[in-house]
């Protein structure tokens, strides 16, 4: 199945305001950024989106948001994923139209075996004939999807591509070697996507260019073509801010860079909370570098 998912996907933060309701200003504002600065695709509901703190009706609220401003400019990823397979295909069928693919983590938490991961995501493409995004990040997950059953899965037509986030790079190039033509593998990592697209990696869904799409695109874009002088000069550029995005914990590093862009305020629902005021000082102060 052919799909639009490479380059550089963003796994869009949701914005809340200071009593923790949606805030549908600064949600359009992210959105008209994502459109002005590079960006290739939108991620609707990830992580990075604080999903499991929000309600159905409210992920459905932002999923209409993010549609209307983005008015089918770009593809459109929606996370969907979990650790209940029937309660995942479930979903499926309340999905609006317009939505261009799905982006599904491996099931978390009950750590189920190799062929269960498999079943799993033969049932979920049984329910739905949009493309699928297989999602692997062993950290938040506590289980591994290895190269073997990411290529099994790659034989089903409407799973085209995995989102790969276990840093191990062994894995990640005998899923390269050995993959359909038509499948993509993708970063999962934004402080080593350079190094992976290198490889034969073909994009990213990102953090670090919900605040910085201009500079995370062109480091991507500029890879993929074979321009790693440019790349390379846009990865070292961005290391510092990287790791500062990540030392505790998303999306509180990248809301702070938000922050700084006037995109949106750092307010998280517990219990995640908000950067610490040292970090948040450091990372203003590499806004500033970077931003010029």
């Amino acid at each position: 199945m052919s799909h639009k998912f490479k380059g550089v996907g963003v796994a869009l933060v949701t914005p809340f305001t200071s009593d923790g309701k949606l805030d549908f200003k600064a949600l359009t504002r992210l959105v008209e950024l994502q459109l002005n600065g590079g960006t290739d695709f939108l991620v609707v509901q990830g992580t990075t989106g604080e999903s499991p703190v929000l309600s159905q009706l409210e992920k459905k609220e932002v999923l209409k948001r993010v549609m209307e401003v983005n008015d089918k400019k770009l593809p459109l990823v929606y996370g969907l994923g979990g650790n209940d397979t029937m309660d995942v295909c479930s979903k499926l069928g309340n999905l609006p139209k317009g939505i261009d693919g799905l982006l599904s983590v491996s099931p978390y938490y009950n750590k189920p075996l190799q062929r269960g991961i498999v079943a799993h995501y033969k049932a979920i493409s049984d329910h739905t004939d949009l493309p699928i995004i297989l999602y692997n990040v062993p950290g938040r997950t506590s289980s591994n999807v290895s190269a073997q059953t990411t290529l099994a899965l790659a034989e089903i037509d409407n799973i085209v591509a995995m989102k790969e986030a276990s840093g191990d790079f062994d894995q990640i190039m005998e899923i390269i070697k050995y993959k359909p033509d038509n499948f993509t593998v993708l970063s999962g990592d934004d402080a080593i996507t350079l190094p992976l697209i290198s490889i034969g990696v073909e994009g990213v869904i990102s953090v670090v260019a919900n605040a910085l799409p201009e500079r995370f695109s062109n480091m991507v874009h500029s890879g993929i073509s074979g321009d790693f002088a440019t790349a390379n000069e846009e990865h070292y550029d961005l290391m510092k801010m990287t790791r500062l995005m990540f030392a505790e914990g998303n999306p509180g590093g990248v809301k702070e860079a938000l922050v700084y862009r006037k995109i949106c305020e750092n307010h998280m629902r517990l219990p995640l909370v908000p950067v610490s005021k040292s970090l948040r000082a450091e990372i203003t102060k590499e806004m500033k570098v970077l931003m010029g």
